[in-house]
C-alpha cells in the first residue's frame, strides 16, 4: 500500500504552483498525495490531484485562522497519513500537534519569511503570536524547506536547524508555445505595440504595481498588462482612471496557470518590483521571475539581494536601484525601445532556463522524502 502524504495550505489550491509541483513529484515517487486547502469565492478548479477544500465561515482575521486551525486539526486527526506537510507558518501548529499525537513525520515548507510579511509589520500583537508559534515549533523540526538561500540562512542561524532550499521554479516541459505573433492574434492582443507584463497571485501593496502604472504616463507605444489578483488591484484600477491611462493599461483577472503562460509568452518584458521596505520582500525571490525566464522574457526588477545574485549569474535585463515611476519608465523604454542588449539578455535567459527548472530543484525533495518510503 502506498504511503500517504497530506499537504496543507491556507490559500487557494488552484493557484499555488509550488504545492502542486511538490505534489506531482511525490506522486512520481510513489506516494499517495492529498492536498488540503480552502474553497474561496471564485476559486478555480483543482486539476489532476486528490484534494479536500474547506468552505469556511470566516475568510480573514483572527476568526479565520481560529476556524481554519480547528477544522484542519480535526481533519488531520480523522484522516490517516504517514507524512504531514505544513506549507507556511499559518498551517504549522495543527500539523505539528497531530504529528506528535499520532507519532508521524512532519515536513515544514516555508514559502516566505512569514513573521516579516508586510501584513504583520503594523500589528505587533499578531506578529508576536506568529513569532511565538514559530519559536516554539521550529527548533523541534527535522525536515524543513524554504524558497531561497537568504531565508534558509536566517532560519538556520536562528533555530540551529538544517533548512533545505527549494526554489519555486517551473518545469521545463510546461513551456511549449506558438510564435509570439500567433499567440497575440489568438488572444486579441495588439501586434503593433510593445507589451510589458506584471503578473502574480499576490499583486499587493509595496510590490511595485503603483509605480508601474504611474510609469505609463511617460512611455509611448507600449501596453502594460496586469494579470492576477491582490489587495493593490483596486488601487491600481483607480489610478488608471485618475491618470487617464485606460488606453495604456489592461487588467485581466487571475487565470489558470497554463492560460496565464500564454499571456506571459506574448509579452516583450516582465516586471517584478517588490520594494525593500520589509524583511520578507528584502529577502524574497519572486516566482514570477522564473516564469518570465521560462517564457523567454527579459525582466525589469527591483535590486533585491536574491534577484541580484541571479542577475550576476545570468544578466537578464534591468535592475532598478529604486522603485519610482520615473526610474521604472526609463527601464521600460530601455528594455523594449532602445535595447541593444536585448539579444544578449535572451541568450542569458535561455541558459538560466536550463538551471532554474523544477527538474533540478526536485532532487532535494526526492532525497528528503525518500527516507519516508
Amino acid at each position: 500500500m502506498k504511503k500517504r502524504v497530506i499537504l496543507s495550505v491556507t490559500n487557494d489550491l488552484a493557484t499555488d504552483q509550488r504545492v502542486q509541483k511538490v505534489a506531482q513529484t511525490l506522486l512520481d515517487m510513489g506516494f499517495d498525495v492529498l492536498l488540503v486547502g480552502r474553497l474561496l469565492k471564485g476559486s478555480l478548479p483543482v486539476m489532476h490531484y486528490k484534494h479536500h477544500r474547506m468552505k469556511l465561515i470566516f475568510t480573514k482575521g483572527v476568526a479565520f485562522y481560529t476556524e481554519y486551525h480547528i477544522r484542519l486539526f480535526l481533519f488531520l486527526l480523522f484522516n490517516n497519513a504517514e507524512v504531514l506537510v505544513a506549507n507556511d507558518l499559518d498551517t504549522l501548529l495543527p500539523n505539528y500537534l497531530i504529528s506528535k499525537i499520532k507519532g508521524i513525520s512532519l515536513v515544514y515548507d516555508s514559502h516566505e519569511y512569514y513573521t516579516e510579511v508586510p501584513e504583520l509589520q503594523n500589528n505587533l500583537f499578531k506578529k508576536r503570536i506568529w513569532s511565538a508559534v514559530e519559536s516554539f515549533i521550529f527548533p523541534k523540526l527535522k525536515h524543513v524547506f524554504t524558497v531561497n538561500a537568504s531565508i534558509a540562512e536566517i532560519y538556520s542561524d536562528k533555530y540551529h536547524v538544517k533548512v533545505n532550499v527549494l526554489r519555486n521554479v517551473p518545469r521545463k516541459s510546461n513551456f511549449k508555445f506558438e510564435s509570439k505573433e500567433h499567440l497575440r492574434n489568438q488572444l486579441g492582443i495588439s501586434t503593433e505595440k510593445k507589451i510589458i507584463l506584471l503578473q502574480g497571485a499576490g499583486i499587493n501593496v509595496s510590490r511595485g504595481g503603483e509605480e508601474a502604472v504611474a510609469a505609463m504616463q511617460f512611455v509611448e507605444n507600449t501596453l502594460l498588462y496586469i494579470i492576477g489578483a491582490g489587495d493593490a488591484v483596486p488601487i491600481l484600477k483607480q489610478m488608471v482612471v485618475d491618470l487617464k491611462l485606460a488606453d495604456k493599461v489592461v487588467f485581466i483577472a487571475k487565470l489558470p496557470y497554463h492560460e496565464l503562460l500564454n499571456y506571459t509568452a506574448c509579452a516583450d518584458a516582465g516586471l517584478t518590483l517588490d520594494k525593500d521596505n520589509n524583511l520578507n520582500y528584502k529577502y524574497s525571490l519572486p516566482n514570477k521571475l522564473f516564469d518570465y525566464f521560462a517564457c523567454g522574457l527579459p525582466v525589469i526588477a527591483s535590486d533585491l539581494i536574491e534577484i541580484e545574485k541571479i542577475d550576476k549569474q545570468f544578466p537578464f535585463g534591468i535592475l532598478v536601484p529604486e522603485v519610482t515611476p520615473k526610474l521604472v519608465a526609463l527601464a521600460m523604454k530601455d528594455i523594449v525601445v532602445d535595447a541593444p542588449n536585448y539579444k544578449h539578455w535572451l541568450a542569458n535567459i535561455e541558459e538560466a532556463r536550463k538551471v532554474f527548472c523544477w527538474e533540478n530543484e526536485e532532487k532535494i525533495i526526492c532525497e528528503v522524502y525518500g527516507a519516508f518510503l
